[in-house]
């Protein structure tokens, strides 16, 4: 099999034109570079250059490998980067869940950050429903989390307020409801309202924005929306949710006469100490840690 040595002597020559160039470039020796590249020939039996002339020149054989070559050096490097940034206590990988009700576009640039800072790490995003993501960093499914606050948080938990998130209530622009002005409660009681839920069966928090009689679950906000478009019903969603179809026209903002029209939900960071974070995963959780104005956006109401 071809040694890197070998693989880095051919690909040298074959970009600086001739041996004695490639063994400059190299440090060394002119010699050291032909045997180098007559051994690989021998090991491959392939003429790689026509020495016929002053210079070698690639053959169409050594043209082709050539590209070969480059992608295996290439990818001996990346391997050798790799191994050394797990050396330095990096983990191979990271999962983050992010509520589905929580912004993402505000979280880019610290990703980008550590794309730049830690390329070899995998990083892993999970889409994750209402109240779901304290359950998947207890099951160590999760390293980090996003998700919009909640009372209690399991015994071992650490979480830092990064910002808030608008919930809004919504319908469809031809939705009985839409253009009425001071609705009541009693108005929003004579309709269907759609509810988000966690897949926890044990975990109520969606009956604290419960109004109507007539209720729909889902675990999904992405899934209430599409019923909202299809006037099925009306609903209380976050503004990262809503925010394209209010700004299309096709949901608008409903007018309710008391405070829950305008209410503020706080976006948690969440962690858990049972669980030590390596090198990237610190670096990570410290970026996020200095975020505090995550999903502010105001929506006007219509």
């Amino acid at each position: 099999m071809p040694s890197i040595e070998q693989l880095s002597c051919f690909i040298s020559a074959a970009e600086c034109g001739s041996f004695s160039a490639a063994a400059r470039r190299l440090g060394k020796a002119q010699s050291a570079v032909s045997t180098a590249i007559l051994n690989l020939e021998i090991d491959t039996d392939v003429e790689l250059f026509d020495r016929t002339n002053r210079n070698p020149k690639l053959t169409d054989a050594g043209k082709a490998l050539l590209v070969t070559a480059k992608t295996v050096l290439l990818s001996h490097h990346e391997f050798k980067a790799q191994a050394a940034s797990l050396g330095e206590n990096n983990e191979t990988s990271i999962c983050i869940a992010i509520e589905q009700n929580v912004a993402v576009p505000p979280l880019l640039p610290v990703l980008q950050d550590f794309s730049q800072t830690f390329p070899y790490i995998r990083l892993e995003l999970l889409d994750s429903g209402s109240g779901d993501v304290a359950e998947l960093i207890r099951s160590g499914h999760a390293d980090i989390g996003l998700m919009i606050e909640q009372e209690d948080y399991p015994q071992g938990f650490s979480f830092q307020g990064i910002g808030h998130s608008r919930v809004i209530p919504v319908a469809h622009t031809d939705f009985p409801l839409a253009g009425r002005a001071n609705l009541t409660h009693a108005d929003l009681r004579q309709h269907r309202q759609l509810l988000g839920r966690s897949l926890d069966p044990d975990n109520k928090a969606y009956e604290r924005y419960t109004v109507s009689p007539q209720v729909w679950l889902s675990e999904s906000p992405f899934v209430i929306l599409e019923m909202l478009c299809a006037q099925l019903g009306w609903a209380f969603l976050h503004e990262a949710v809503v925010r394209e179809k209010l700004a299309s026209g096709e949901l608008v903002m409903l007018d309710l006469i008391y405070q829950q029209a305008d209410l503020l939900q706080g976006i948690d960071l969440v962690w858990t100490e049972h669980r030590a974070l390596g090198k990237a995963g610190q670096w990570l959780l410290a970026q996020l840690q200095q975020h505090t104005e995550i999903g502010v956006d105001v929506v006007e109401s219509a």
